[in-house]
């Protein structure tokens, strides 16, 4: 809408575009309004996807918060539609709207909550733990109307994301395949028990799928 006050602060990242990466200056947060970002970090030399964030969710705050180094490299997975705010921006909003600062303060928290469930499975090695993670942001990250993962390529994902050999982490899927949590066909991997999966990642939410013909 023309007279919309948050208009001005609206931006559009078309699919594959880069908002910012690991390591660049910058002064802005950003709330989605449509579509999803991937978040990822390099550790030892490569990439890793250590988040999917969609509307509603925000990112980039730390800029804000700290002024720091941006600390991960976000990715349009779709179209995705913005607000963007430098920290006089932010404020502004929030002075109008508390509600909005109340629920930053949420998801920040959230977020560390998954962070540590991240770190539990780090140092207890939970190998069960750590790959279902993965599998749940991959499914995550899946475009309206997919349901499958190509099984090789998640194979190889998680063997190097994890630095597990490529047998161990395909011991564990088929696992999960005759737990009846996730089902194999041809070449691929489906979702089969999203609640199950949510359940060994230890967060207890299940991955939001959106219905293949909505928008």
């Amino acid at each position: 809408m023309p007279d919309d006050p948050l208009q001005k602060f609206a931006t559009t990242y078309t699919p594959g575009s880069v908002v910012f990466r690991e390591g660049d200056a910058g002064d802005d947060m950003y709330i989605i309004q449509r579509g999803k970002v991937r978040v990822s970090k390099e550790f030892s030399g490569k990439q890793h996807v250590i988040a999917v964030l969609e509307k509603g969710e925000f990112f980039g705050e730390m800029a804000i918060v700290s002024r720091m180094l941006r600390t991960a490299t976000v990715t349009a997975i779709d179209q995705v539609d913005v607000l963007a705010f430098d920290r006089d921006g932010l404020l502004a909003m929030i002075t109008r709207n508390p509600r909005i600062g109340l629920s930053i303060i949420d998801r920040l928290c959230r977020r560390l909550q998954a962070a540590h469930r991240k770190v539990q499975h780090l140092v207890q090695r939970d190998r069960a733990g750590l790959i279902a993670l993965h599998l749940q942001q991959l499914f995550q990250e899946l475009p309206r109307g997919s349901a499958s993962l190509p099984l090789g390529a998640t194979l190889d994902d998680a063997s190097l994301a994890f630095e597990l050999p490529l047998e161990e982490v395909r011991a564990v899927v088929e696992r999960f395949a005759a737990d009846g949590i996730l089902a194999f066909g041809a070449d691929r991997v489906d979702l089969a028990d999203a609640s199950r999966l949510a359940a060994l990642t230890g967060s207890g939410e299940t991955p939001r799928r959106e219905p293949s013909g909505g928008s």
